[in-house]
């Protein structure tokens, strides 16, 4: 009965307690409580050119014969998540819609999908969340979602971590595409060094697989990652991001497969991204990121370039325009894209 009462009353007490950026907290005692949070995200996009319309670019197109235009409006990047604090006890739930199901005839009725479901206790991590390969804050600001994936590092999978203060070591999820990852039963080890300070933070990341072509045959694949995020002057920051060996799937959204006909793919990928703050509210990111890999054969690139500003607290609008390049298919397409988001 005493905790249904806490419960109402967190609920009556929800609407004016948190800020947008950290969410609705409810505090249920001393040591525990609920935050709620996330945004809901409209983006009115136009793509023309002959590579082929996705919602958002991913490292790896699809080259047309033809020139095409398409435009979209929608709302799947919207998510939502909750957190559950007990003292040093943490779990953190997160979905969006981009499940898929959808269909633009009648409803457009996305499925959701799990993002990020974890816990963490003191010092140790267990769920699925981003990959201790990537460094999050090294991710422009962009209205194309993740903003240019071909050159980051963006993956989310079940993983054990362990951080001690800048060093963070865990084991993770073994996939070998291309290859044969019914046989995969060693787990993909990773290790980082983040250095943060005032100036704002550099991580170093370093990564060991086993890589099963078949059931008899295998290979060692290692991979390595410096990422940032730099402050400059006043409130602007340079982020960047150098992938290089054999990070295969790791790095840039399908670019590449960790095994190409039984050999192990190498990649290289960068990303540089400026943030200019015009005034307190209005900002642009000026983007660039590049992939390339020796078996696959892809080169693809994006740059974009956005204006964001508030128009409260918690809404953003911005507008962003941009190309996604396929170097050696020679085609690429440019994009405009509108955004509208409202913080929870």
């Amino acid at each position: 009965m005493k905790h249904s009462l806490k419960l109402a009353a967190a609920g009556a007490l929800l609407a004016f307690s948190g800020s947008a950026l950290s969410g609705y907290e409810i505090k249920l005692s001393d040591d525990d409580k609920l935050i709620f949070g996330g945004y809901i995200k409209m983006d009115a996009r136009y793509v023309d050119g002959d590579v082929s319309y996705k919602d958002f670019w991913i490292g790896s197109g699809s080259p047309r014969e033809d020139n095409a235009s398409q435009f979209r409006v929608f709302a799947n990047e919207t998510r939502f998540n909750t957190k559950y604090v007990h003292g040093d006890l943490t779990g953190f739930i997160e979905m969006d819609f981009y499940g898929g199901g959808g269909t633009q005839v009648i409803s457009n009725s996305a499925n959701p999908r799990i993002r990020h479901a974890f816990i963490n206790y003191k010092n140790v991590l267990a769920g699925q969340t981003w990959s201790t390969f990537m460094n999050t804050s090294a991710i422009p600001e962009t209205a194309d979602f993740a903003g240019a994936t071909v050159g980051l590092v963006f993956i989310r999978q079940g993983q054990l971590r362990y951080t001690n203060g800048g060093l963070q070591l865990s084991i993770e999820n073994p996939e070998s595409e291309g290859g044969a990852p019914d046989y995969d039963n060693i787990p993909d080890v990773i290790a980082k060094y983040t250095l943060t300070g005032d100036w704002g933070n550099l991580s170093l990341a370093a990564m060991g697989r086993e890589l099963n072509i078949d059931k008899d045959d295998s290979e060692t694949a290692f991979g390595g990652s410096v990422a940032g995020k730099i402050n400059t002057f006043g409130k602007d920051d340079f982020r960047f991001q150098v992938h290089f060996g054999e990070v295969g799937r790791y790095v840039g959204v399908a670019l590449a497969k960790d095994l190409v006909n039984g050999k192990v793919e190498d990649t290289t990928a960068y990303l540089a991204a400026y943030r200019h703050w015009w005034n307190e509210t209005l900002r642009s990111t000026f983007m660039y990121g590049r992939a390339e890999t020796d078996l696959g054969d892809a080169d693809n690139s994006q740059w974009s370039v956005n204006l964001f500003n508030n128009l409260t607290k918690e809404l953003a609008v911005g507008f962003e325009v941009g190309q996604f390049k396929m170097h050696n298919a020679d085609a690429d397409s440019y994009y405009g894209q509108f955004s509208m988001r409202y913080a929870l």
